[in-house]
């Protein structure tokens, strides 16, 4: 499907447009709680939504969970939309995407998101906004939901989004742990995408690109933000989304929501905790652990590539510079000090890894090796 993308300081002005092409009268809108004001979106978006009739839906957690869907989707049925806006962070725009693939099927969403049931008729016309430069959800075909504290992801090409605005002055007021959070998880899923087992052409040109743009301007977005380094970051997660689109993601994701469901880490920082460790595991495969069809050669290639992207000559010295670009943009290291301690604190984490994850790996992992790079 062809996608109509908005990228700019003031695009948001474009909305008008698109509600006037797509003859909407019924707006169903999905925000975060505080964020909506908070970013500038509600303001701008007053304006333009004034002459139509809209329902605002936020009631979800930060993680969402089946019941927030489940709730969204009545209140979605209900007022029957002809036009869906998803404005905020990950999961805002998830939760837009869920609900206006979900609520026209017939069965329970749970059918679809745990078991694979097959979605068969298109939302309605769908515009992301996003609000923060971090997830890439407005370029991807997936949301995550969770299920009992297990985290599911539900894919189909129906979810991407018909228009995409990115306006980087919705994220000029973000505070600085969430510019932080959000970048490293845009960092993590370019630099995931290019050592993926089943990375293209098309995938690592758009992983070079977003990892040039993070490298450069994190620091700056989080520590000393300009417009340039905030337009920066905003095209570095939408590469980064992009990409992760065409070849999903690895080792690091799939540690990472057990981090987020029973510790409370956000997101981005919780795949940043493990990133640079396996960066260093991936490039010593070998002849007997290799995951990757075009064999180790290729995988090391790969990670030599990547250090040349972060400008270091050995894999150990990328783990060093991740760890230390995490410690100055003020997101801590070291999981002890987040609160995982106990060997049963690790073995919940192993315990609930993404499977489907782990196996994009580009080399082989199992518990041993988890618990290991955990305990260091």
């Amino acid at each position: 499907m062809k996608q109509e993308e908005h990228f700019g300081f003031g695009t948001i002005k474009k909305l008008e447009g698109i509600l006037e092409e797509t003859s909407a009268k019924k707006v169903f809108l999905v925000t975060g709680k505080n964020s909506y004001a908070s970013c500038g979106a509600e303001n701008s978006l007053r304006g333009l939504l004034g002459k139509y009739d809209f329902s605002r839906f936020y009631d979800f957690e930060e993680n969402p969970k089946i019941e927030d869907v489940r709730r969204g989707m009545n209140s979605f049925r209900k007022f029957n939309p002809d036009l869906v806006i998803g404005v905020g962070g990950g999961t805002a725009l998830d939760m837009a995407k869920l609900l206006n693939i979900l609520s026209p099927q017939t069965h329970d969403p749970e059918e679809y998101i745990c078991r694979g049931e097959e979605i068969k008729k298109r939302g309605k016309p769908l515009v992301l906004v996003p609000t923060t430069s971090g997830t890439g959800s407005e370029a991807t075909n997936f949301a995550v939901v969770y299920v009992d504290k297990k985290k599911y992801s539900l894919a189909h090409e129906f979810m991407l989004p018909n228009y995409t605005i990115i306006d980087p002055s919705f994220t000029l007021n973000l505070p600085k742990i969430i510019t932080a959070s959000t970048g490293m998880d845009a960092l993590s899923q370019a630099i995931e995408s290019y050592w993926v087992t089943g990375s293209t052409q098309d995938s690592r040109e758009h992983s070079r690109n977003a990892i040039n743009l993070a490298m450069e301007n994190l620091q700056i977005a989080v520590n000393n933000p300009t417009d340039e380094s905030r337009l920066a970051m905003a095209k570095s997660a939408n590469l980064a989304g992009k990409a992760i689109n065409i070849t999903k993601t690895t080792a690091p994701h799939a540690i990472s929501y057990a981090f987020t469901s029973h510790f409370g880490i956000p997101h981005g920082h919780a795949v940043g905790l493990t990133l640079g460790k396996f960066l260093e595991y991936n490039g010593q495969v070998t002849e007997e652990d290799y995951n990757d069809s075009r064999g180790p050669e290729f995988v090391k290639k790969s990670i030599g590539e990547l250090c040349g992207l972060l400008n270091v000559e050995s894999p150990h010295l990328a783990k060093d510079k991740l760890d230390s670009l995490m410690s100055e943009i003020g997101l801590e290291t070291s999981i002890s000090s987040l609160g995982i301690k106990s060997e049963e604190d690790l073995d919940l984490i192993i315990e609930n890894v993404n499977v489907e994850r782990l196996t994009n790996n580009p080399r082989r992992i199992n518990k041993d090796v988890m618990k290991t790079l955990l305990r260091s």
